[in-house]
């Protein structure tokens, strides 16, 4: 199924917005979609069967998404927030009784019979990737660097003896100094090397117990300047039914490793519905 954006078209006049493809209409519990506001500004969020299947919808205003007005709603943060909030809201009210296939924000069709041709057209598309997720989840791992206790001492005590501009530095700390630094450096790439080795060793056996996986790109340095680094950033399709074990094989992980393991989740299964 493609996601075009529909051209410019007359004012007031109604696009199809596709949330999600569930199997038919009994897999989705009506009430639980309709009474959600979906894309603001659009008409009441709706079923649209078409033979086994069936696509959650909403007709939303076209000028509402032209590439001129989503493009500027793509440099607007806390609107493109909306937009997602909104976005996810009916597709995991779509996921409550059974799989749901998400689609891309903004999946756009010039009305309900292009939607429904593009249903028919990838049916089997669709078919195998509701098998592949059914009763299953995605779940959220994060793998951080250790904090080093000492880290702060460290380069305290690396760094050259007036400094501040109090005293003059002794014969030979120049020389000192960059042998302290250079210590420094090579523990901290000593510990990098062994969290990035935990984190090889955690996503091994999560992979064991996951029916499929994808490896995120990690983010570096948490934002709050609280020191920590992502050595792992990845994402595990689990069935329901191993939830708990998941969360207690992270849990021994973390502590086996000494490192602190973050899990997230359960969501719709986003990262492996494929390209549909």
């Amino acid at each position: 199924m493609t996601h075009p954006v529909p051209p410019a078209q007359a004012p007031g006049t109604g696009v199809t917005y596709v949330f999600a493809v569930c199997r038919g209409t009994r897999a989705v519990n009506t009430a639980d979609v309709t009474r959600l506001a979906g894309m603001p500004g659009g008409a009441t969020v709706r079923l649209l069967p078409s033979g086994p299947l069936t696509a959650v919808v909403q007709t939303v205003p076209a000028a509402d998404f032209t590439d001129e007005v989503w493009q500027s709603r793509l440099s607007d943060r806390q609107e493109i927030e909306r937009y997602a909030r909104a976005h996810h809201e009916v597709v995991s009210a779509a996921a409550v009784h059974g799989p749901a296939v998400p689609l891309p924000l903004a999946t756009l069709y010039h009305d309900d019979d292009r939607a429904r041709r593009a249903l028919d057209d990838e049916a089997h598309r669709f078919h195998g990737v509701l098998k592949r997720i059914a009763h299953h989840a995605e779940w959220g791992v994060k793998v951080y660097e250790p904090v080093a206790a000492r880290q702060d001492q460290e380069e305290r005590e690396a760094a050259p003896v007036g400094s501040g501009g109090r005293e003059a530095p002794a014969p030979g700390a120049g020389l000192a100094y960059l042998n302290r630094k250079r210590g420094v450096q090579e523990r901290r790439e000593r510990r990098r090397e062994q969290a990035l080795s935990v984190a090889e060793s955690v996503d091994a056996e999560l992979r064991e117990l996951a029916a499929a996986s994808r490896r995120l790109r990690t983010h570096g340095a948490v934002p709050g300047g609280d020191s920590r680094v992502h050595v792992l950033n990845a994402t595990y399709l689990v069935a329901e039914q191993r939830a708990d074990e998941l969360a207690s094989l992270v849990r021994a992980l973390g502590e086996r490793a000494g490192t602190r393991i973050e899990l997230t989740g359960p969501w719709v299964p986003y990262s492996f519905v494929g390209e549909v």
